[in-house]
């Protein structure tokens, strides 16, 4: 399954390097390329921050079908923010009717690669999307 990612420090994209995958499975999403049509399903991972920072993010879900091809959803943050750790993907996994499948903090940890990879693979194996 296809990884699309916003980093607005680069803090998900040191994420997204410590998954070692393929360079044809991941899309960083910017301003520029925010309006790339998918065509098969994928995984969002999105940092916290207010709409205007992440609006690159809503405008690749709103071009072409992208948003019937998100299945999930996986948010960054900080912790000690408390109720607003992950609200951004907590605000896209509600507006897109999409589960959340796994939250880290900042670029994450071995860990956390671990386990956003079982994440996937456990979404994948409960959904047929062929």
């Amino acid at each position: 399954m296809k990884i699309a990612y916003f980093s607005v420090t680069g803090q998900t994209r040191r994420f997204i390097k410590k998954l070692a995958l393929p360079a044809d499975e991941v899309y960083e999403i910017d301003p520029t390329g925010a309006f790339k049509e998918f065509d098969e399903p994928f995984v969002l991972i999105t940092p916290t921050y207010e709409d205007n920072i992440t609006e690159p993010v809503r405008d690749f879900l709103d071009t072409g079908a992208n948003a019937t091809y998100l299945k999930g959803i996986v948010g960054t943050g900080n912790r000690n923010f408390a109720q607003l750790f992950i609200f951004t993907a907590r605000d896209l996994a509600r507006d897109y009717q999409v589960p959340i499948i796994y939250a880290f903090e900042f670029n994450g940890t071995p860990k956390d690669v671990t386990n956003f990879k079982k994440a996937v693979k456990k979404l994948e194996s409960q959904n047929d999307w062929s």
